[in-house]
Order: structure tokens, then sequence, then C-alpha cells
């Protein structure tokens, strides 16, 4: 089956990466149809959870601390872009996909809709992918 053989392809990519900004995938489950990824468990949610949630949740963040969330996804997104191979896109960068740990380090999470570009061929695409 074709979804099954890249399913596995993906998995066994990011099975690999080790980088300090990205989630670290620490076993996979296939039950039948149904697949499950399991991940780091990150303390401080998303980050939209810790901008946008309740009061309880809420947290306003310093410029500096601001720079560092940016930055750490910036050198996340480059380690799978140049650093990584195959590079992979991860087509779905949104708040509610960075992930914030302990330290309040970011880690960029949900490869659903990435691309693995295998050959380092650059990506051309016009279909839209990711979240409107």
């Amino acid at each position: 089956m074709r979804g099954e053989r890249e399913f596995i392809a993906e998995l066994a990519a990011l099975s690999v990466i080790r980088h300090e900004n990205l989630v670290r995938l620490q076993g996979c489950c296939v039950d039948g149809a149904a697949r499950y990824l399991v991940y780091d468990y990150m303390e401080n949610n998303s980050l939209t959870q810790t901008l946008l949630g309740g009061e309880k949740n809420r947290m306003r963040f310093s410029w500096e601390a601001r720079r560092g969330i940016s930055m750490g996804v910036a050198r996340g997104l480059a380690y799978l872009h140049e650093e990584v191979d195959p590079h992979i896109l991860h087509r779905d960068i949104k708040s509610s996909n960075i992930l914030l740990d302990k330290n309040f380090i970011p880690k960029v999470g949900d490869f659903g809709l990435s691309k693995l570009l295998r050959d380092n061929n650059s990506h051309v695409s016009t279909r839209v992918a990711g979240t409107m």
C-alpha cells in the first residue's frame, strides 16, 4: 500500500532528527488503519495556548523572550530545510504547532503535512498546504 510505504519512509526520516528546536519522536504504534506517533511531552503547551489561553494559562513575553522563541523556530526550520537529508518542508507553521518545553524553549511540532525532498531537489508547488 502506497500510503503505508510513505508513512514508514517519513517515520524513518523523522526518527533520526535531533535538534533542540524540533519535537523529538519517541515511538509509534500502528494498529490496523490507525497510526499513532509519540513525541516528547511539552510542559508549557503550544504557543497559541500560552499566548491566548485562559487567565490562568495566558502569559506575556518580554521582547527578549519573543526574540528567543522566534529565533528557535527559525533555527529548527533551517535545520529541516538545509541540514537534514532528505530535506524536509514542514508546510504548516503556526503558533499551535510551536510547542514550549518546561524552559519555554520552542519546539516545532506536527509534521503531518511535511514533505520530504529527495535528492536535494528544489521544490516548487502551486498546491496550497497547511492551515488557512
